[in-house]
């Protein structure tokens, strides 16, 4: 089985100090946890600049490199705004390197969503790190979360087998 050879880290908000929120920071720990163990992967930093603070990827790179990343390993994707234009993102950059696998790091809840998208798009996605249970999170926050989850699903995964081929021109 082909080894993968990035890691990628999906986009949580900025604090508008510049400091990733709760969601970011948990994520941003799966990435490390990931690099770690595989030291020769990159690591894919996907996010924009949110409503405040510098982009996603900037602050996820900034995070790893602080932690001994090397930050030749990393690539920021500062254009992708929100969970189905990172995962087009990942496609785009894993088929211009002949890739189809990647390992994902994000929450428990948003998890599914993302690997089937990439699953789509041709793209095996290998789960990342992850905390016990619901993360750290509080209840009323991850019943949200999952609830958003439940609606997006079908909406993003409907988006994707639709526009597959222009997704990835």
């Amino acid at each position: 089985m082909e080894s993968p050879a990035l890691i990628v880290i999906f986009g949580a908000a900025v604090r508008a100090d510049g400091t990733p929120s709760p969601a970011l920071a948990r994520r941003i720990g799966y990435a490390l946890e990931a690099a770690r163990v595989r030291p020769e992967a990159l690591v894919f930093c996907s996010g924009g600049v949110g409503e405040v603070g510098p982009s996603e990827a900037s602050v996820m790179a900034e995070a790893l490199a602080e932690a001994g990343v090397a930050r030749r390993r990393l690539v920021l994707d500062e254009a992708s705004l929100d969970t189905l234009d990172s995962v087009v993102a990942v496609a785009r950059f894993l088929k211009a390197r002949g890739a189809a696998r990647c390992i994902v790091c994000s929450d428990r809840y948003h998890l599914p969503r993302i690997r089937l998208m990439l699953r789509a798009l041709g793209i095996a996605a290998d789960p990342g790190p992850l905390a016990p249970g619901r993360g750290g999170t509080r209840r009323a926050y991850w019943w949200k979360m999952q609830l958003r989850e439940a609606l997006a699903i079908p909406y993003d995964l409907a988006l994707v087998l639709l526009k597959r081929r222009r997704l990835l021109a």
